[in-house]
């Protein structure tokens, strides 16, 4: 039970559907033996509490100009080599790998990394200070292919975000499908909707070329 009066300042709504932490005290009903938690405080569970997470961290990066649209650089037009922080496994690379070779052969120099888990943030933030040092890699894809929300975590992790912005090396995030839009994305030199679409951007159709 949550009364009027406390009600309307509880952080979290309350609302069908939504999975809530609740704080308060137990009163009992003693003829009855009835017993109720009478609710003082809220904060929404599971997915909605990593949304408000994440929502803080969009708001602290953005204050501190990250996200600025410019900071984002021209993507080159003709790389040298192309740099790809994904799996070494993964359906991504595949893909990654495949357009590249048909629109333009180019140099592909893979810098291979977990893209879920706990241990993918560290990987991942290794992996883009590694090809942005290499001197031959004038632009670097990053990303995976689509997954659950709790998957595409690691790639709005503080750590990922800061490598991503820190980058010397102009950065094209390529996380996810056209919905999914992690901090990645914000901080990156471009966003490409899906991994594929991110390969076209890299580098022109050699048709076109010729």
């Amino acid at each position: 039970v949550a009364w009027r009066s406390a009600a309307r300042f509880l952080q979290a709504p309350i609302e069908e559907g939504v999975e809530l932490i609740c704080a308060g005290h137990l009163s009992l009903y003693a003829p009855r033996g009835e017993y109720q938690l009478v609710v003082r405080q809220t904060e929404v569970a599971g997915v909605g509490s990593l949304l408000e997470e994440l929502e803080r961290r969009k708001t602290m990066l953005s204050k501190e100009g990250l996200f600025d649209p410019a900071r984002r650089r021209p993507l080159p037009y003709l790389p040298r080599a192309v740099g790809l922080v994904t799996s070494p496994t993964g359906a991504a690379r595949r893909d990654i790998e495949r357009t590249l070779l048909a629109r333009y052969p180019c140099r592909i120099i893979l810098c291979p990394a977990r893209v879920q888990g706990d241990e993918a943030a560290a990987e991942l933030v290794r992996a883009l200070r590694t090809l942005d040092r290499h001197p031959e890699v004038d632009v670097i894809i990053f990303g995976r292919g689509g997954g659950a929300f709790e998957d595409l975590l690691p790639f709005s992790d503080e750590a990922v975000v800061r490598a991503v912005a820190a980058c010397a090396t102009p950065v094209v995030s390529a996380v996810g499908h056209e919905p999914d839009t992690p901090l990645c994305d914000l901080a990156a030199d471009a966003r490409a909707a899906t991994p594929t679409a991110a390969a076209e951007l890299v580098v022109p159709d050699k048709a076109d070329l010729e």
